[in-house]
């Protein structure tokens, strides 16, 4: 098994599927997909057509009843798990916030072994906010004070300070208003290209204009399985 730094940070997929723990049915079903560094990837597709699934199986979130998850050319599995989480972060449209200031939960990913080495940079973090419209009296606000916006902000600084190789997106700007999400377009499209190449970003949108202005191309997902692309 290679765990060298060296090799390209493409994350694959090969013929994964999941199903429905209740009834049995196939959420996801075999999905061949490949995510390069450099890559902009959105993710559309009607409500329940599993766009949410894959993202959560490309992150390895969920357990797959089938296929694989490959990184650097390796299968993921074990304790190489938490690692590859690192670098494949996952952002719900509903983040997970837990007890306390908005500056704990932004500190609280480097307490786990996987960031081990990495700092807090608060200057760092407060030019996130200014780009998003805060301020430093942001961090002292409480989790149980915060609007679904204010939420959605949080969980993505706190991604964004981690540099991830690839980035998952789950509908991050949903619950912002109209100028806030164009602001955090503008922040993840900066984060991007500071990664001069080496940072992918998969968006989940229902909003095609957001997918047009964010992503270079688009992958439909209809009942658990990735659409051709129309002729041209």
């Amino acid at each position: 098994m290679s765990t060298g730094d060296d090799k390209p940070k493409t994350l694959q997929a090969q013929g994964i599927g999941r199903r429905d723990p209740g009834t049995g049915g196939w959420l996801l079903r075999g999905v061949d997909l490949t995510i390069q560094p450099g890559d902009r990837l959105a993710v559309v597709g009607s409500s329940g057509a599993g766009k949410t699934v894959l993202l959560r199986a490309l992150a390895m979130l969920d357990p797959l009843d089938e296929g694989a998850i490959l990184w650097q050319g390796d299968p993921v599995s074990g304790e190489r798990v938490p690692a590859f989480r690192a670098q494949v972060l996952y952002l719900h449209q509903r983040p997970a916030l837990f007890d306390g200031s908005v500056a704990a939960n932004l500190r609280l990913p480097y307490a786990l072994k996987t960031h081990r080495g990495a700092r807090y940079d608060d200057e760092r973090v407060l030019e996130f906010l200014d780009a998003l419209g805060r301020d430093r009296l942001f961090l002292e606000k409480a989790h149980h004070d915060l609007s679904g916006g204010e939420g959605q902000i949080v969980a993505l600084i706190r991604g964004l300070q981690l540099d991830p190789a690839v980035l998952l997106l789950d509908e991050a700007t949903s619950s912002l208003d109209r100028a806030t999400a164009r602001m955090a377009e503008a922040l993840l499209e900066r984060w991007y290209a500071e990664g001069a190449g080496k940072r992918a970003l998969v968006w989940v949108t229902h909003d095609p204009e957001q997918a047009h202005r964010v992503a270079a191309r688009n992958l439909n997902i209809q009942a658990g399985q990735i659409a051709p692309e129309p002729a041209r």
